[in-house]
């Protein structure tokens, strides 16, 4: 079941991805790329998280996730802060 949950997060954060650079591509607005970029990355973060959880179970890779979810995080944080129109 929990193999389940882990798949509909990653599902779920590539689709909350898809949304705002689809819209960037039809409007241009900066803030909706970084948005998606920081989805795509925490699709990414989730995707590990299964790999992690499911696939090896007897590997750590909460470090490589940590990496994943910053790195996600401070690109969204580039586009709100220095990224201004």
């Amino acid at each position: 079941m929990s193999s389940f949950i882990y798949g509909l997060y990653a599902a779920t954060s590539a689709l909350c991805a898809g949304m705002p650079l689809g819209a960037y591509r039809q409007n241009r607005y900066r803030l909706l790329l970084w948005s998606g970029l920081c989805f795509v990355g925490l699709a990414a973060n989730n995707s590990v998280l299964v790999l992690d959880k499911m696939v090896l179970p007897d590997v750590d890779l909460s470090s490589p996730r940590l990496l994943v979810a910053l790195i996600a995080m401070t690109m969204l944080l580039y586009g709100l802060i220095w990224d201004t129109e």
